[in-house]
């Protein structure tokens, strides 16, 4: 006994008590036909109880227990596109030569509803991400300074989102921030940016792809949520937009 676990010692004493009743039931009434009967009945019913009580009512809990959860993950993805997320994509934008083919595809509004997301979501998967950097485009070198100091700064919390076990349930965003610590470390391990092999810009440019693709995918569908669930973070949200260069958080009168 004190190697099975809580739940079969507790079922055995189920068991045990319903043994224990049906037998005096019988001793009671000394009708062993009916006492039967009785059983057979319930024995006949413990489909439909099993049914209803797994199939049904668990997964009702299932389902609310799983909103909850993206409720809390949505909240730890907020505070990283408010905290990290947005300077990140506009710097990673900045070494993007082809932005524009992109970009009026992410210009959010509050007239979008679910088929415009869907559209600007098979654009980005169809979307050849290229980074250019390196000694022949000198501002792009400043640029890359300036993600280098940023991450660095923001490491520590992006490690405190990291050690949130809710990420467990969802791996595209724990994805995007090990390819953020990545690129991360990469720059870091570099002391000076601007004087570089042509071959190291390769490899950076192509950590800097990995985490602007990711980025973009995951910010478009937080975005979603946001117009879904919450219009006015959404409405703040388009008013910050990183890809909209006329968006400003002052809002202006109409007349």
């Amino acid at each position: 006994m004190k190697k099975l676990g809580w739940r079969a010692r507790l079922g055995l004493l189920l068991v045990a008590i319903s043994v224990i009743l049906y037998f005096s039931n019988y001793l009671i009434f000394r009708d062993l036909e009916q006492t039967l009967f009785y059983l057979d009945i319930e024995l006949a019913f413990v489909p439909l109880e099993v049914l209803f009580v797994v199939l049904i009512i668990e997964w009702a809990i299932g389902e609310r227990e799983k909103r909850n959860l993206m409720q809390k993950l949505n909240m730890v993805i907020g505070s990283f596109f408010s905290e990290v997320g947005r300077d990140v994509i506009s710097g990673i934008s900045s070494f993007d030569p082809d932005i524009e083919k992109i970009r009026k595809n992410l210009i959010l509004s509050d007239s979008w509803r679910k088929k415009d997301f869907l559209d600007a979501s098979n654009a980005i998967k169809k979307f050849d991400y290229s980074i250019d950097i390196g000694k022949n485009n000198p501002e792009s070198l400043t640029y890359l300074q300036e993600l280098k100091t940023f991450l660095v700064e923001k490491r520590e919390f992006m490690l405190r989102l990291l050690g949130n076990p809710n990420l467990l349930e969802h791996d595209t965003f724990t994805d995007l921030l090990w390819a953020l610590f990545h690129l991360t470390e990469e720059l870091e391990g570099r002391k000076d940016l601007t004087d570089l092999p042509k071959a190291d810009y390769r490899h950076l440019a192509g950590d800097l792809e990995r985490a602007y693709s990711l980025i973009i995918k995951e910010w478009l569908h937080y975005m979603k949520h946001l117009m879904e669930n919450y219009p006015y973070m959404f409405s703040l949200s388009m008013r910050t937009n990183p890809f909209n260069l006329d968006a400003e958080v002052i809002l202006k009168d109409t007349n």
